[in-house]
């Protein structure tokens, strides 16, 4: 039988979505999975994409320029011009999802065996990401008990070696919804610019911000414009995670042209995506009104609701729509599939994210999920209540 390779091997598992066969079997069960696994908006894309989707009218289904549809970049740009943010169409490549467009910088800045520090936990298809392009993680832990703030400063110059390339954050971020203030970019433009590194911040989530928090972009960093790169993406921001479209942004001229080279060898990004991308483009500002404002309350009832939980530590996210929960257990991965497997409260049942593949090593946060807020009030009832009876019955079974 032929050898698989060793990085296919070492490829880890999504957190978010490997319990999928556990929560399939539970519904052929008759038991309805309220799903808080998986940023996957309930609400609709704006309807100006939705009658665009419906109306391509278009003949020919052609390939675009590598770097994306020149009016599409010229949009973008122009979102990014009102945000203050000096950016034009020549400092965009289009992307296959914001995923795309990490894979494309992470190859074009590192070579095999090079280091990429990121503060810990993290969007868990950065390990993924970083074993595809055989880049080594160097983990700074930002911890629950300070609502996962920026580590110090000491930190983060430990782990900086002659292999360092660059530092990732995601912001605000994925799975805690923290969001970083001015004065932690600045700090971190402090050490990019003193290490001659890049600092890349992956900003899909730039909208969902609560409390009239600001969002600060790295872009803002005018002494480090040769050293920032934005990952972007339409996914949450409009509600189309399947149109599978995003974007890298940098002022470094030589970075992107080389990751138009990998763009080049992939071809082209989506064009229906593309299309539905310039139609987002237009979407006006009361629908982020709403839909932000509807967000920040399914995150109150939510942390309401889980710190009433006996045992249960769960900060205040001020931005995405993510939260991690440290629940009074000690192994979130075999509480997770029990609930699907062997639990439910008339015949409903929770699928949530253990958060150890959130981390680098997963042997951290061993008694954390990630939870997503992306259900309607109601549910969200439903499924504090289900954890609630979950945990108490589970650690009855458990014995502790």
């Amino acid at each position: 039988m032929p050898n698989i390779s060793k990085k296919g091997k070492r490829m880890p598992e999504s957190p978010i979505r490997k319990l999928v066969p556990f929560a399939e079997n539970a519904k052929k069960k008759g038991v309805d999975v309220i799903h808080l696994n998986i940023g996957q908006p309930d609400i609709l894309p704006p309807k100006n994409v939705l009658k665009k989707i419906k109306n391509f009218n278009i003949q020919k289904i052609e390939y675009s320029h590598s770097a994306g549809i020149e009016s599409y970049r010229e949009g973008i740009a122009n979102y990014y011009q009102k945000l203050n943010l000096h950016i034009s169409k020549d400092d965009i490549i289009v992307t296959t999802g914001g995923s795309e467009a990490l894979i494309f910088t992470l190859n074009s800045i590192l070579d095999p065996g090079d280091e990429l520090i990121i503060p810990e936990p993290f969007y868990a298809n950065y390990n993924g990401f970083s074993e595809l392009s055989s880049v080594k993680i160097k983990a700074v832990i930002s911890k629950i008990e300070n609502n996962f703030k920026l580590p110090d400063i000491k930190d983060f110059e430990k782990k900086i070696s002659q292999k360092t390339k660059a530092i990732l954050i995601c912001n605000p971020n994925n799975p805690t919804g923290y969001l970083y203030t001015k004065s932690e970019i600045e700090i971190l433009a402090k050490i990019v610019k003193k290490h001659n590194i890049f600092l890349i911040a992956d900003e899909v989530y730039r909208e969902f911000v609560y409390e009239k928090n600001k969002h600060h972009s790295i872009l803002k960093e005018k002494s480090i414009q040769e050293n920032t790169i934005v990952i972007d993406s339409t996914s949450k921001r409009y509600s189309m995670c399947g149109a599978r479209v995003g974007c890298v942004v940098s002022k470094n001229k030589e970075f992107i042209e080389t990751c138009l080279k990998f763009a080049q060898a992939r071809l082209s990004p989506p064009t229906f995506g593309q299309l539905a991308g310039i139609a987002a483009l237009k979407t006006e500002k009361k629908y982020f009104e709403k839909v932000i404002s509807e967000y920040e309350n399914r995150r109150n009832v939510l942390v309401r609701e889980l710190n009433k939980i006996k045992g249960v530590i769960c900060p205040k996210p001020k931005g995405a729509f993510y939260c991690i929960a440290k629940l009074p257990i000690k192994n979130a991965d075999d509480f997770c599939k029990w609930i699907l497997k062997d639990f439910h409260l008339k015949k409903q049942t929770l699928m949530m994210a253990p958060a150890s593949g959130f981390y680098s090593e997963n042997t951290t946060g061993k008694n954390e999920v990630r939870i997503a807020y992306v259900l309607k009030e109601k549910k969200i009832l439903e499924a504090c209540n289900i954890l609630k009876k979950g945990l108490e019955k589970y650690r009855e079974v458990r014995k502790f």
